[in-house]
């Protein structure tokens, strides 16, 4: 069981709002490409996110140092922290090449891409959020089980865009820009699966 006290309840607030920054950053990064030139605000956006989740993060790793009593492993909580900030820095990551590689045109399977990782932080988010009140892995395992399903579906995606891309049909200097750009999203997407893997240790460790 979690023995909780009521001050261990912060930690929940700072997953749950790291979730929510990087449900925020998907969103925005999907906005981005459907707009596609027009992207400068949403770059913006997505940057604010992230300071604003860097934040979080120092913040739960600071009360982690301070706190005495934990409402489960510290190792544990650690991970967490930086595993749902990973999300949020890749996605970060992408949106930044857009601009420092002058990228002239939007692919489609991106968009797809993109699509795929608003769900999977969408359901990583839902996940992070019974963590508070879940003592058994059956209360979360459909939300795991999604997670893995929409990492498969990521990389049946990015495998078909690097194909494309190393067809021959496409510039080489394309070929290293998207190239780039696709792992980043891919990242994100295997990601959210880090996440959900480790909040599957912790309720197996403390159910």
């Amino acid at each position: 069981m979690f023995n909780l006290l009521p001050k261990d309840t912060v930690f929940f607030d700072l997953f749950e709002g790291l979730a929510t920054h990087a449900v925020s950053c998907s969103e925005h990064l999907r906005r981005l490409a459907v707009a596609f030139p027009k992207i400068d605000g949403e770059v913006q956006r997505i940057r604010q996110e992230e300071h604003q989740a860097d934040d979080l993060a120092h913040t739960a790793l600071d009360r982690l140092d301070r706190t005495f009593i934990t409402p489960f492993d510290r190792e544990d909580i650690h991970t967490l922290v930086n595993e749902l900030d990973n999300v949020v820095d890749m996605v970060d990551a992408v949106a930044k090449r857009f601009t420092l590689y002058n990228i002239k045109s939007m692919e489609p399977v991106f968009v797809k891409q993109c699509e795929v990782l608003v769900r999977a932080t969408a359901t990583l988010s839902e996940a992070v959020h019974r963590l508070r009140k879940s003592r058994k892995l059956s209360e979360l395992s459909d939300k795991l089980i999604e997670i893995h399903r929409l990492e498969s579906e990521g990389d049946d995606n990015h495998h078909a865009a690097i194909s494309k891309l190393y067809s021959g049909a496409v510039e080489p200097l394309e070929v290293m820009k998207w190239k780039e750009l696709y792992d980043y999203v891919e990242n994100a997407i295997d990601g959210c699966e880090d996440v959900g893997n480790t909040l599957e240790r912790i309720v197996l460790k403390n159910g």
